[in-house]
């Protein structure tokens, strides 16, 4: 379905809650006075998004119907039977055209509605009104009694809180599913149980014997023999139980695995679909409003060009809604007051259109908008003097420039000297600042150097309420946004690696491609440094966090729940401000929420941890971990016959037996060929015709060679490159800047 399409669906839910309020609110106007301020801004609203889906039709009965509501705001007309009538009649025709739009017929222009709304405005017609007429389908297309297959799929208008509450039960699922791990725990306690039970009972049952053979050779009392073989049937029976519970134990937790598995994935795809109705593309709501100024500079008789980026950042639904009208307000306040003769832009050395930008940013935890254009920039002069005429601004201060911007969001406050579809109102920033300031967001007027003006509106990415997953660290509680959580985890201490001396974890995606990713304790990054346990088996509480393109495993100390709630802006005393992005009140007390980004980066850059216990099966030395008695076969990849050297000498030097290439294609040749069995690669990463991400990305891809370790060695040290090699499969990434041999080989030594 194409961007045209989705803001067509989108206007036909708008447009029905504007109808629906301005009718409710005339319809009780006898028993109270209606809100005409909302009436107005609905008309206005409405205006926009008709013209952002090209509805000329209604966008022209629209623009009436704001004139009119505009002069019974100022007392200049009257709501009398007239006006109802045609407002009525007019709102008809609006709802006439849209379902004339989803039938696939063209709107008719509602002439009706305009000669009644130009009736009560004064305004003369040179033409006498005409009722409309619906389009017909032409008279040899029949009408097919099927519902077309290529219209796009059917759209539901689903209440926020729906959304929400199938997202919050999705999380809470997934919580629930932690205690899959206890089960799991219990399951093979009771097996191991009733093993070491049987054991005690055979042993019992062996030594009974043994003193019954002793008592009959004696020629002992038959009685008491008779008691101990009764006894020793009675171990039997015992150890036959015991074991029966043991197999049983063991195949239910079998099954417990298989059927968690399921659930986990069905899980995962419904807290997926759910997150897919909550986020949407900033493009299914901006998406047009580059046509719309466009259009609106052909009407003008000017010229335009729209540069929009960052619209593929997925952002709330329910902000983007909220943000739609904020946005095109500032978008045609741009226009209107950036516009400029031909002759001045040619003069100043711009180019002959007028350029406005649209750029939509998630940074620091925050949904950042900027309007920006290179047009005359704020006249400070003309704003001030219009401030100082309505009592804004004291007579004869000369106040700072931010005070004389911060004006122009004031309701009414405009410097048009007449009103026309694009401004004069005074209307369009009080809309950007009022609705900003609703989501607990900044909103901000500047004049650009060398020319022109950025209007900037900041609101944090959470400004509504969010799920989010509570944890403990250091007996504290701490929130991380549930969008950002691939994953819970439970894991054994035995199964965290270190590599260069850092602990990382294994992942398998659902692709069946494994990857590795740092583990990074919530403790370490808070400040809080515990001592966590030695046990291999002790049992871990983790989060698997993707940030960007990047993940990394966080370790907590207990999983507590998953709460729905509104977050708002860190406070400025929290010491760590980048660690942190928002906070929210969980009854009478604060949590803060982590910025996951920031999580991950300081994983990908951690120190190497000295808390993650060494492999048992590799030995270490003063000068470094000496090769297993069977000797392992190292491919060394490099283009540098120097470094080849090098590495060959110290891997040959260590007891490894070592094959050089001079490049990714070489070595991805030579291992096809089974030439023979390569143990580990090293390998650097910039060489010509494949380099050393291209060779790890194809060898991943194989079966042979998917859980082959592989090291990559070279001299880019950027964060984004270390995890760009981690994700897509490297075991370890070590940089020659800091090249140390006994460093090299501990991490051979560990992944051998």
């Amino acid at each position: 379905m194409d961007i045209r399409q989705q803001l067509l669906e989108a206007f036909a839910i708008e447009y029905r809650e504007h109808l629906d309020v301005i009718r409710a609110a005339l319809a009780g106007s006898e028993g109270r006075p209606p809100d005409w301020n909302d009436i107005f801004r609905r008309a206005h609203s409405l205006k926009g998004a008709s013209r952002a889906v090209d509805l000329p039709a209604v966008e022209a009965v629209a623009h009436r119907l704001e004139t009119l509501f505009e002069r019974i705001m100022d007392g200049s007309a009257a709501l009398d039977r007239p006006a109802h009538a045609a407002v009525d009649l007019s709102l008809d025709r609006i709802e006439a055209c849209v379902a004339d739009l989803q039938a696939g017929l063209t709107p008719s222009p509602p002439e009706d509605a305009l000669a009644a709304l130009d009736l009560c405005l004064g305004v003369p017609r040179t033409a006498p009104p005409a009722a409309p007429a619906r389009s017909s389908p032409p008279p040899d297309v029949q009408p097919s009694a099927e519902p077309s297959q290529e219209t796009g799929p059917t759209v539901l208008r689903v209440p926020a809180d729906a959304v929400e509450g199938l997202s919050r039960a999705s999380h809470e699922l997934a919580t629930a599913l932690i205690g899959e791990g206890a089960v799991a725990e219990g399951l093979a306690g009771i097996r191991r149980s009733a093993l070491e039970l049987g054991h005690r009972v055979e042993n019992l049952r062996v030594a009974t014997t043994g003193r019954l053979t002793r008592s009959k050779r004696g020629g002992q009392n038959e009685a008491r023999d008779g008691k101990m073989d009764a006894t020793i049937a009675e171990f039997r029976a015992l150890e036959a139980h015991l074991s029966a519970l043991a197999r049983d134990a063991l195949a239910l937790s079998r099954r417990r695995t298989v059927v968690a598995s399921a659930i986990d994935a069905a899980a995962t795809r419904v807290r997926d679909g759910a997150e897919r109705l909550a986020l949407v593309p900033a493009e299914a709501v901006f998406g047009g409003f580059a046509r719309v100024l466009r259009d609106m500079a052909r009407d003008a008789g000017s010229e335009v060009e729209v540069h929009m980026s960052g619209l593929d950042l997925p952002v709330d639904r329910a902000m983007l809604q909220a943000l739609k009208d904020p946005v095109l307000h500032a978008l045609r306040n741009a226009l209107s007051h950036g516009a400029e003769p031909a002759q001045v832009r040619s003069r100043l050395g711009k180019p002959p259109a007028l350029t406005i930008g649209l750029e939509v940013a998630a940074q620091g935890g925050r949904l950042v908008i900027a309007v920006t254009d290179d047009g005359a920039g704020p006249n400070l002069t003309a704003i001030a003097a219009t401030a100082r005429r309505r009592g804004l601004l004291m007579e004869g201060a000369a106040p700072d420039p931010d005070a004389i911007l911060a004006v122009v969001f004031e309701p009414g406050f405009s410097t048009s000297a007449s009103v026309d579809t694009l401004s004069g109102r005074g209307i369009g920033l009080s809309v950007v600042s009022d609705t900003v300031g609703r989501l607990n967001g900044t909103v901000r007027l500047q004049p650009r150097e060398p020319w022109g003006t950025a209007l900037t509106m900041s609101l944090p990415l959470s400004a509504a309420r969010r799920n989010l997953l509570l944890v403990a660290a250091a007996g504290d509680t701490y929130a991380l946004p549930s969008r950002s959580i691939e994953r819970l985890l439970r894991l054994n201490r035995g199964e965290v690696a270190s590599v260069i001396g850092r602990p990382t974890l294994r992942i398998s995606d659902q692709d069946g491609k494994s990857t590795s990713l740092p583990i990074i304790r919530l403790g370490d990054l808070i400040g809080v440094v515990g001592e966590p346990p030695t046990s291999e088996t002790s049992g871990m509480n983790a989060v698997l966090l993707r940030g960007g393109n990047r993940r990394c495993v966080l370790e907590v100390d207990r999983l507590l729940d998953v709460r729905t709630l509104l977050m708002m802006p860190a406070p400025p005393v929290v010491e760590d401000m980048r660690l942190f992005s928002g906070t929210i009140i969980d009854g009478d007390r604060p949590i803060l929420v982590l910025d996951v980004d920031e999580v991950v980066s300081r994983a990908a850059d951690a120190r190497p941890s000295a808390t993650v216990p060494r492999s048992r099966d590799v030995e270490t030395a003063t000068k470094g971990t000496i090769a297993a008695t069977q000797r392992s076969t190292i491919l060394v990849v490099d283009d540098s016959i120097t470094t080849r050297t090098l590495e060959k000498g110290i891997l040959e030097a260590a007891g490894y037996r070592v094959v050089v290439c001079v490049d990714g294609q070489d070595a991805l040749d030579r291992m096809r060929a089974g030439i023979e069995p390569i143990d580990l690669v090293v390998a650097d990463v910039e060489m010509p015709r494949l380099d050393g991400f291209g060779l790890l990305e194809a060898l991943r891809k194989e079966a042979s060679f998917a859980r082959l370790p592989i090291i990559l060695m070279t001299s880019r040290g950027d964060p984004d490159d270390v995890a760009r090699g981690l994700a897509l499969g490297a075991d370890a990434y070590l940089t020659k800047q800091s090249f140390d041999q006994g460093r090299l080989l501990e991490t051979i030594g560990q992944l051998l």
